[in-house]
């Protein structure tokens, strides 16, 4: 999917405005697609600038910053209300997989940089966004966990966990938020065609190692970013005005074994 050159006059984001963190490769690069064929205008958050994007003038922002960091999300916001006038949507979609292994053979700075790069945005950026959301007596944040947070496995037990986290936040921030009409919602993937495969394989991409994923999953395919961002786009629009705390478990049915 390619980024339309203008604005969807009848997109279901029409007029909605964006953060999406992480949005220069891989899912979040197909959220950023998504919003922007669904009429929205997308801030990317992100520590690298996205390459071999085509980004259409008046859509699409691009920050550089660090997610981790207070002071960039306070700047993020500051420029996406300059760029756009408003932010209406957040997506917390940055993340990192440490290499499949056991658990104890995990290193402690790698320990460390999940724990810090999946959770720790969710505080900042709640601290940060809240206020603005407030104001405008309306936002939709949608944190993007994985299906290892409802149903771990062995040697990925740090990254589950950290989604975990993602999980039960999400929950008590939709509870916390809901009197600001701030809705607060995750999405579960499973694992998806991304850079991330060969870490859940152990730090190698294989025919024979994708193999085995597909077969742990009944529908019989690896997800897809765009089958993310379209449950994704759902929860940011208004056909799911009344949802939230949700956890929409995008697997092919993986969480059912």
């Amino acid at each position: 999917m390619s980024i339309p050159p203008y604005p969807n006059p009848h997109g279901k984001l029409l007029r909605k405005t964006a953060i999406v963190t992480g949005g220069s490769k891989g899912i979040g690069r197909a959220i950023v697609q998504k919003f922007i064929s669904e009429g929205a205008q997308v801030l990317i958050f992100d520590i690298e600038k996205p390459s071999g994007l085509d980004l259409p003038e008046g859509s699409v922002a691009v920050f550089e910053g660090d997610v981790t960091k207070e002071e960039d999300w306070k700047a993020a916001l500051e420029m996406c209300v300059r760029e756009f006038g408003k932010c209406d949507i957040l997506v917390n979609n940055a993340g990192v997989v440490h290499i499949a292994a056991p658990s104890t053979e995990v290193p402690k700075a790698e320990y460390d940089r999940i724990m810090k790069t999946n959770i720790t945005p969710l505080y900042h950026s709640a601290r940060t966004l809240l206020p603005h959301f407030r104001s405008q007596g309306a936002g939709a944040i949608i944190n993007i966990s994985s299906i290892s947070a409802p149903r771990p496995r062995p040697n990925l037990v740090w990254y589950a966990g950290s989604k975990g986290a993602v999980s039960s936040i999400t929950r008590g921030l939709a509870a916390e938020f809901a009197p600001y009409n701030v809705r607060v919602n995750a999405v579960l993937p499973v694992v998806a065609e991304t850079g991330m495969v060969a870490s859940v394989l152990g730090g190698e991409d294989s025919v024979e190692g994708r193999e085995r994923l597909r077969g742990q999953i009944p529908l019989g395919r690896l997800g897809r970013p765009g089958d993310v961002a379209n449950a994704v786009a759902w929860l940011a629009g208004e056909e799911s005005s009344f949802v939230t705390g949700t956890e929409v478990r995008v697997d092919g049915g993986r969480s059912l074994l």
